[in-house]
Formats: C-alpha cells, sequence, structure tokens
C-alpha cells in the first residue's frame, strides 16, 4: 500500500478526480405511472418537486453493489487504471446489501480489486461528500495514492408505494470517482461536515437494527420503510446547504465569484433554488438534473458530476463545489479545482484487456468460495498440509495478476 511507509512525507500531495462513472436501472417509472398507484398526479410532483421520473431496479439480480460495481468500473476505465492498484473503496449508502458485510467488500470483490481495503460510510444523502473528505485526508497524508469514492442505492425497496410523500421522492443507481495523489495544486481544497443528531427522527427507517430488530410487528407496522417529515427537512435543508457551501468556499480561500460551478445533492429543485438564491448564484451555475432521476440519496452528486463533465460544463482550472444534507442529521460541502479536461481515448486493445481482467475476477472470487468450502472439509491430519497448499497457489494466482 502506498504511502504507509511515509515515503511521500516530504512532498506535498493532491487529491485530485481523476476519473468518474455512473449506473442506472433500466426501468423508468414516471410520475403519471405513479398515479396509477397513489393519490396523486404529474403536476402534483413537478410542482413540489421538479421530479418527473425516476430510475427503478425492478431486477432483483440489480442491486447496490453491482450498480456500485458498473460505476467503479467506469471510474477506473475513465482514469485508465488497473483494479489492482485501488488502494482504498468506500461505498457511500443508506440501502447497503446486507447490515454487514460492507457493500463495498462486495464491489472490491466484483472490481478485482486485490489490494484494497473497503468499507462503508453511512452519513445518508451526504454521504458521498464525506467519503471525498475521507479520501482526500487519507490521500494528503501519504497513506494511499488511489481511492474510489462510490454512492450506491436501491431506495426503491425500502420505499412504501403507499405514501405518496416519499415514494415520489426517490430513485436508485450509482456513482463513482476515482482520486489520485498528485504533486500538482489543486483538487480537494476544502471540507465541511457537520451533524445534529437532535433531529435524527425527521427522517429515518425506524426498523431493522438493532434497537427494534425485525419482528412481525415491526414489519407489519410498516417500520422497515422510510419515514419523513417533510416539511421539516425542507427547513433545515435550505438553510444548511447555503451556509455548507458558503463555509467550503471561504475555507479553500476562495469567493462566491470564483465558483464556476455547483453540484447540490438532488433532493428537491425547491430546496436547491431557495438555498442557492441565499447565495446569489446565477442558476447558470448550478448543476439540476433531478427531473430525470428523483433523490439518488449518496448517488445524487456523483452521477451529477458526471452528466456536468458529459455536458461540457467543467473545465481544468475551474472551481467546483459539491454540498449535501441528509438523515442524521447531516450535512457536508467540499470545494475541488478540476483538473480534468474530460474522459480519455482508451486504446481498444486496453477496454478489451480491462474487461478480461473482470471476467477473471469472477473466476478468482468462484476459486476462493470453492477453496473456502474443500478447507472446511477437510478433517484429516494432513488438512493444514491442504490448507497451505491452497493458500500458496492463491498467493501466486494474485502476483501473476499483478505482474
Amino acid at each position: 500500500m502506498a504511502g504507509t511507509n511515509g515515503k511521500h512525507a516530504s512532498t506535498l500531495r493532491y487529491a485530485h478526480i481523476t476519473g468518474w462513472g455512473k449506473a442506472l436501472p433500466d426501468r423508468v417509472i414516471t410520475n403519471d405511472e405513479l398515479a396509477q398507484i397513489v393519490d396523486t398526479s404529474d403536476e402534483w410532483i413537478r410542482t413540489r418537486t421538479g421530479i418527473r421520473r425516476r430510475r427503478i431496479a425492478v431486477d432483483p439480480s440489480e442491486t447496490s453493489a453491482t450498480l456500485g460495481t458498473k460505476a467503479a468500473r467506469a471510474a477506473l476505465e475513465v482514469a485508465d487504471l488497473p483494479p489492482h492498484k485501488v488502494d482504498l473503496i468506500i461505498c457511500a449508502t443508506s440501502s447497503p446489501e446486507h447490515t454487514f458485510p460492507s457493500t463495498a467488500s462486495l464491489i472490491q470483490d466484483g472490481l478485482g480489486a486485490v489490494n484494497a481495503g473497503a468499507f462503508d460510510l453511512s452519513a445518508a444523502c451526504s454521504g458521498f461528500v464525506y467519503g471525498i473528505s475521507l479520501a482526500s485526508g487519507m490521500i494528503g497524508t501519504g497513506q494511499m495514492d488511489n481511492i474510489l469514492v462510490i454512492g450506491a442505492e436501491t431506495l426503491s425497496r425500502i420505499v412504501d408505494w403507499s405514501d405518496r410523500n416519499t415514494c415520489v421522492l426517490f430513485g436508485d443507481g450509482a456513482g463513482a470517482v476515482l482520486l489520485q495523489a498528485s504533486p500538482v495544486p489543486g483538487g480537494v481544497l476544502s471540507s465541511v461536515l457537520g451533524s445534529d443528531g437532535s433531529g435524527g427522527d425527521l427522517l429515518i427507517l425506524p426498523a431493522g437494527g438493532s434497537k427494534q430488530p425485525a419482528t412481525l410487528e415491526t414489519v407489519a407496522a410498516g417500520k422497515h420503510f422510510i419515514k419523513m417529515d417533510g416539511r421539516a427537512v425542507f427547513r433545515f435543508a435550505t438553510r444548511v446547504m447555503a451556509e455548507a457551501t458558503l463555509q467550503a468556499i471561504e475555507k479553500a480561500g476562495l469567493s462566491i465569484d470564483d465558483i464556476d460551478l455547483v453540484i447540490p445533492h438532488q433532493a428537491n429543485e425547491r430546496i436547491i433554488k431557495s438555498s442557492m438564491r441565499q447565495l446569489k448564484l446565477p442558476e447558470e451555475k448550478i448543476f439540476i438534473n433531478l427531473y430525470d432521476y428523483g433523490n439518488t440519496s449518496t448517488a445524487s452528486i456523483p452521477i451529477a458530476l458526471c452528466e456536468a463533465v458529459e455536458q461540457d460544463r467543467l473545465k481544468p482550472n475551474d472551481n467546483l463545489v459539491m454540498v449535501g444534507f441528509g438523515a442524521g442529521l447531516t450535512w457536508a460541502a467540499t470545494a475541488v479545482k478540476w483538473a480534468v479536461p474530460g474522459a480519455r481515448e482508451v486504446p481498444a486493445w486496453r477496454v478489451h484487456q480491462r474487461s478480461a481482467s473482470y471476467g477473471l475476477a469472477h473466476v478468482r472470487s468462484r476459486f476462493l468460495r470453492f477453496s473456502r468450502k474443500v478447507e472446511g472439509s477437510l478433517v484429516t491430519e494432513d488438512g493444514d498440509a491442504w490448507s497451505e497448499v491452497l493458500s500458496r497457489r492463491i498467493e501466486n494466482w494474485r502476483r501473476s495478476r499483478e505482474e
């Protein structure tokens, strides 16, 4: 792992975003379709939220981990970095595969990132920006060189589809960025993180944790679905989004006029426009794409970032602010000096090579699972010897892949 021996301590290091990618389910659900399920209408949803449609993962095999893996692969392809060079994977999610293992670990296995640590980050819709802050700090201190930060959600599976106050808001998807160490000044300039746990009940998934484990009663009461006090969250968000944005800008030594683009958490058009008006930012400097995706929680900012790059809204030396808020209550903002001109052309042979490596990662995963079963079934006195042989074979396989 790069940097753990302090070899970078004498040089300044900056965390630059060098790769980005998104993954979205194919199924689109419009407001008109929702109006056939609950008492609502396209006009009601659009005027209150700005949302017109959202993507939903209807295939059971499509999960937060599979979407996160696709987004991470896309980010690595943009940066032209092989998975075995990734040092750490941070997955921000409010809809993990399981309480444990972490969704990040499943993504690590899907990528074949054999040298990467992995963990999930729980800060609700602020989680992606929290992850950016953590990753930039680890890069800046020389502990790591290449870190994937992912936001991945399948919120449709924890939404009450009979509650029009919540089911119209959320969508599924994933976004990812790769942060890399560089001696060139820029990249992540500042971060602001905040929390107010006294508002924890305003946006909550009441049951399923250690306080209220799953029972027939909690399921019957609908306590495994998202519950939200919309008005209270609206008031909180419009205040904190503006404050956090301004704090991140000032912490970076910039002014409002220096900012070229703000990518806010895509929760509600009224929240975004109200909070940005407080900063007197012109609308052309605010990126909004919630019309097509709804609130994808931790995935909303990285998905919007990908589309901003695709639309040529970011150029080298542009100053970018990403700001979010969410359950907790939490909030976070980060200022970034953009450096990459856009997606780079990758040779066809490299694309095929990387595709093959993902196939090998799948084979490796199955081999490791099988070897553990074999290991567990060896009850003879030669069992330890067999275990050592298998371990050596696995280690040799890893080394050959790295070479």
